[in-house]
């Protein structure tokens, strides 16, 4: 996809990503999927890291659009995000696995598909994506990410997992997709 696609804001470029193939290329292995739930954060959004402005952090989200930004949440899980306008993101909560199931089956250590990408610390460990992917390009190896129309509708409700700015309806998922983070 081209960079341009980012160049708006992340409430709008959320629900657009619904239905695109977003993937990892590691050597020959390829890993991904399509996603299926995405949320949007916004710099004037309580809830955005880039709410008070960068930091060492956050300086990923004030990069050119469609660049990945990488954090760990709570100390444990990596989190995956493409940046939009400065200091804005869509972070990617879930896909469905189409590309390098045994190899994602491996890295999570479960077996069930429905398992491997339903959640962004899932997303992250199945496609082995950590702070070495912080920054860079998404139009450029190791990403790959294709659009795709949705395969059904999407819909929208409050972000998950967050304390501030909860209400926003900026979570948009693939409707009835068994492969979400959480039901809508």
């Amino acid at each position: 996809m081209e960079v341009s696609f980012f160049q708006r804001p992340a409430f709008l470029v959320a629900p657009e990503l619904i239905g695109c193939f977003f993937g990892i290329c590691d050597g020959d292995d390829l890993t991904g999927g399509i996603i299926v739930e995405a949320e949007a954060y916004q710099p004037d959004d309580p809830a955005s890291h880039s709410f008070r402005g960068p930091t060492p952090r956050n300086q990923a989200m004030f990069a050119p659009p469609g660049t990945a930004y990488v954090y760990r949440s709570y100390g444990i899980h990596w989190c995956f995000n493409i940046t939009c306008l400065p200091g804005s993101a869509v972070l990617l909560r879930a896909l469905e696995p189409t590309a390098g199931l045994d190899l994602m089956r491996t890295r999570r250590g479960v077996e069930p598909e429905r398992l491997l990408c339903s959640g962004p610390g899932k997303l992250c460990q199945a496609l082995g994506i950590d702070l070495a992917l912080n920054g860079l390009a998404i139009d450029q190896p190791p990403f790959t990410l294709r659009y795709q129309p949705p395969a059904g509708s999407i819909v929208s409700g409050p972000r998950v997992g967050i304390s501030k700015a909860v209400d926003q309806p900026w979570r948009f998922g693939l409707a009835n997709s068994r492969f979400l983070s959480k039901r809508f």
